[in-house]
């Protein structure tokens, strides 16, 4: 390990210039660890250039290049506006495709990026995961990726390759990912998850690169447990939440209150007792 690395887990350099949770500081201590190769970032959905922005911070540096691209015809105006005077910032408005001339692949081929670029930051609310697995062209050192915090670490949910759909896969579904394309998990910060190259991970000085270590933030599960007599109950957050509305408990039972009964039990009913006790012995007859 590094003898100048004084914290080896890296969500405690969080800082914000533009970030949303505190990425900024964490990927300025990843590259003061395994160092800046060429100084090339890519980000998408890149917004307005700096509102939650992953490559703003690097691209004000001075040696630092970018490409950004937002699918937003408003936002990627207000993107380029940002980065007029700056031609190392590379703007694009499209919408990245799974393959094809829309796909990120081919979009970096149009610019001057690196095949091995320092950092990729992925945000597009949903295909994030199929995105990066389509990726094949490029191998970038570090990738910062959003995943779904309401999903549990020990879940692996990858929602479809669907362009329509926006669900987001789980955090343990990224980390699969990440094993087969040679990345593992670096660190955490909020809805991002941050994977460095197989190779340069032990440069990082991290001691417990564990899931639940990474992830210890469970207050947006849901979770649901059943009874005897089969009423479902709630636990942990209970709202929807994107829309902000209370899931009910009541709104979520399989059975009426009427059918919630223990199909094993013995009625506390002395009468129901003795009627159940006279119908067996009836049919042990028949």
């Amino acid at each position: 390990m590094d003898t100048q690395i004084k914290n080896s887990r890296l969500e405690e350099y969080k800082k914000n210039i533009t970030s949303q949770h505190g990425e900024d500081g964490i990927i300025a201590e990843i590259f003061r660890r395994m160092g800046a190769e060429n100084k090339w970032c890519v980000e998408f959905g890149a917004l307005n250039g700096t509102h939650h922005s992953n490559t703003w911070n690097l691209i004000m540096q001075e040696g630092w290049s970018g490409v950004l691209i937002e699918a937003d015809p408003t936002y990627a105006e207000k993107l380029q506006g940002v980065y007029k005077d700056t031609p190392r910032a590379h703007c694009f408005n499209e919408f990245v495709e799974f393959e094809g001339e829309h796909s990120l692949d081919a979009i970096l081929a149009r610019t001057s990026t690196p095949r091995d670029f320092d950092l990729l930051s992925v945000d597009i609310d949903g295909n994030d995961y199929h995105i990066w697995g389509s990726l094949s062209q490029y191998r970038p050192r570090l990738v910062i990726i959003e995943f779904n915090q309401t999903i549990p670490n020990d879940i692996s949910f990858v929602q479809p390759r669907d362009r329509s759909v926006q669900q987001g896969s789980s955090l343990l579904a990224l980390v699969e990912l990440g094993r087969k394309k040679g990345y593992r998990l670096a660190a955490v910060a909020g809805v991002n998850a941050f994977f460095a190259l197989d190779e340069l991970f032990s440069k990082l000085g991290i001691d417990d690169a564990s899931i639940d270590k990474m992830n210890s933030d469970t207050s947006y599960y849901t979770r649901l447990f059943q009874l005897y007599d089969g009423t479902l109950v709630l636990d942990g957050y209970k709202k929807l939440f994107w829309h902000n509305l209370p899931i009910k408990q009541e709104d979520i039972q399989v059975l009426p209150a009427y059918a919630r009964i223990y199909p094993s039990g013995v009625s506390s009913k002395w009468i129901v007792r003795i009627i159940k006790y006279y119908v067996r012995k009836l049919s042990a007859k028949v």
